[in-house]
């Protein structure tokens, strides 16, 4: 009874356990921290003062720790130097903002791009996992690395830790949490599990060797403020994080959802279509009866008529008006023609089939007009809990579709297993998005690798081998098309960074 009671306590806090940050969104976020490297001139040469963190809130904009830069407000002759994560280019920067309360700086970058961290909007919950990202001086002295050496791009460290809650210190807000820091730290982003920012790691707790340390991270609410007042425009993400297997489990459950569902319709389709069939049947066959009793009183009244003439006839005789004789019997033997041919085109039962399957297909016909064409103007519109949005929550999308797979009147879509897609490389961003429509559900889809450099660069030159990209039906341009896609495919990471999901609806056409 023991052994199962530790059986069922370790299964229950394993899945008690928060899921572990993903890989993917953790590389993102790095490629966004750079190294902050001050450097002094004197006769001539060069010299390394010292170096901290920053992260990128807009492709030109580094935020890091005031006191980072402090040194340059005692000697002029200081510069900044900022240091990518990948690459093989470095960049001069400029303060243009500073706030020695919070400890809070920002960074102009001279001509160079980053890609940028969103921040979130919301603090997060006590236990939450964080990883701090950036360049603690230990690691580099224990690779044995000289001042040369560090100024070249590389990865920043990633450390794990949880946020133990939010402290107010003389001054301003702090997050504290659990995730190691040291000398080289400061000023580099703490991160949630999708790589979101939470708050710019400013210090760390003294430690005798015998007590844990914590660091301290100014909070968002800080820098919110801070950026309010340079005027820097930053992406918010308001909301919560998921992981991709979550949202990957919970689709797997709604598409076996959807299957049960077709199938359930499809069953019930037949069954509707069987009792049409029926009713249709049913209906003819009345049909044909009143036809039928129709012609029936028609020869019945025919006879009559025709008897009449007869007697008519037999009087005419017996008066000897052979003129008028004639007449009535040739009346009589007309009616009695036409009675017979009343009889003889009688519909028949072997027709009632034949009109059934014709009035069937008439209502169906109806039911495929009032679904009406795919082709026109869609509005698309996000469905946060289907989504897992990094960012700010996008806004609607309009899409113009054809059925030959053209959007908006010059991107040409491509047909493929999962139905029209297309993977968009651009030429700044350092993104790939993979769109795809789906006319019938009205469902729009995208999904966004965040890449390296090199894996860019590779994507970039896959793109290259297609040159059309207005639309076209040509089969041949539409091969192209599909093989560069197909291509592109292969070279992204299994799982995408964000996965946008929208609902669409038929926009309507304006009235002349």
């Amino acid at each position: 009874m023991r052994l199962f009671a530790l059986l069922v306590t370790a299964c229950a806090a394993l899945l008690a356990a928060p899921l572990a940050a993903d890989p993917n969104d953790i590389q993102a976020a790095s490629r966004s921290v750079v190294r902050v490297v001050l450097v002094a001139e004197e006769d001539g040469e060069t010299f390394y003062v010292g170096h901290g963190s920053g992260f990128a809130v807009a492709p030109d904009k580094i935020v890091t720790n005031a006191h980072l830069v402090a040194p340059m407000r005692e000697d002029a002759s200081i510069r900044i130097g900022i240091i990518p994560s990948e690459g093989t280019t470095t960049y001069g920067g400029r303060i243009v903002a500073i706030s020695v309360r919070n400890d809070l700086a920002l960074i102009e970058v001279e001509k160079g791009r980053l890609p940028s961290l969103a921040l979130i909007a919301t603090p997060l919950d006590d236990g939450a996992q964080v990883m701090a990202i950036g360049y603690p001086a230990a690691v580099d002295r224990a690779q044995g690395l000289d001042a040369r050496e560090t100024v070249a791009p590389m990865a920043p460290v990633k450390t794990p830790g949880v946020i133990s809650g939010g402290r107010t210190t003389r001054d301003f807000d702090t997050i504290l949490h659990t995730a190691a820091l040291a000398k080289g730290n400061s000023g580099g982003p703490l991160v949630d599990l999708c790589g979101r920012v939470a708050g710019v790691n400013s210090f760390g707790s003294l430690s005798d060797g015998n007590d844990a340390e914590y660091g301290f991270a100014v909070s968002n609410r800080e820098l919110f403020s801070f950026l309010r007042s340079a005027k820097v425009e930053y992406r918010l993400a308001d909301t919560p994080c998921r992981s991709v297997a979550e949202l990957s489990a919970e689709e797997r459950a709604r598409a076996a959802q959807a299957a049960d569902d077709a199938r359930d319709r499809q069953l019930s389709e037949r069954a509707e279509r069987r009792d049409l069939e029926g009713n249709a049947l049913r209906e003819a066959e009345h049909a044909i009866i009143a036809a039928r009793e129709n012609h029936i009183a028609f020869v019945a009244l025919m006879l009559v008529l025709a008897g009449m003439a007869g007697g008519a006839t037999f009087v005419l005789h017996e008066r000897g008006d052979m003129e008028k004789r004639k007449i009535a019997a040739g009346i009589g033997g007309a009616l009695v023609l036409a009675a017979a041919l009343g009889l003889a085109l009688r519909p028949s039962f072997d027709g009632a089939e034949d009109m059934a399957i014709a009035a069937l297909k008439t209502e169906l016909g109806k039911a495929d007009a009032a679904q009406g064409p795919t082709d026109g103007t869609y509005m698309c519109r996000i469905v946060p809990e289907r989504s897992r949005i990094t960012g700010a929550s996008p806004p609607p999308v309009e899409i113009g579709w054809s059925s030959s797979g053209c959007v908006n009147d010059r991107t040409q879509y491509g047909r493929d297993a999962d139905g029209w897609t297309r993977v968009f490389v651009p030429n700044e961003d350092q993104s790939v998005s993979i769109n795809r429509f789906d006319p019938e559900s009205r469902e729009f889809r995208t999904e966004n690798f965040q890449l390296g450099l090199t894996a860019m660069e590779n994507a970039r030159k896959i793109r290259a081998r297609y040159s059309n990209n207005a639309c076209t039906t040509d089969p041949d341009a539409m091969a192209d098309l599909e093989d560069m896609q197909k291509a592109l495919r292969q070279a992204l990471p299994a799982q995408p960074n964000e996965v946008l999901v929208y609902s669409c609806t038929a926009k309507p056409a304006l009235e002349d």
